[in-house]
């Protein structure tokens, strides 16, 4: 990805909207868009939006995991599934 090939300005976009989309649909890169000379909006293709959403869902899930891994706050899995066939006999 070169993302200083995707840089535009808005009056770009303003009077190139659909060759943006279009662009961004076809390469799956998103084109950064400036508003006096700084980046102000990235317009990206919903798939990759939702792979990257995804990811940073599962970075969080990973994180968390890992703080509580430090806290001290885990179940050796034979404890675990201890504590499973317990609840299953008293249902």
């Amino acid at each position: 990805m070169n993302l200083v090939e995707n840089v535009q300005p808005i009056s770009y976009l303003k009077t190139n909207t659909s060759d943006v989309v279009k662009q961004v649909q076809e390469t799956r890169e998103p084109v950064l868009i400036t508003v006096n000379g700084k980046v102000q909006a990235v317009i990206q293709d919903p798939l990759s939006y939702q792979k990257m959403h995804d990811q940073l869902v599962m970075l969080r899930v990973l994180a968390h995991g890992q703080k509580q891994i430090e806290e001290g706050k885990v179940t050796d899995h034979h404890d675990l599934f201890a504590q499973l066939e317990a609840q299953d006999k008293e249902s």
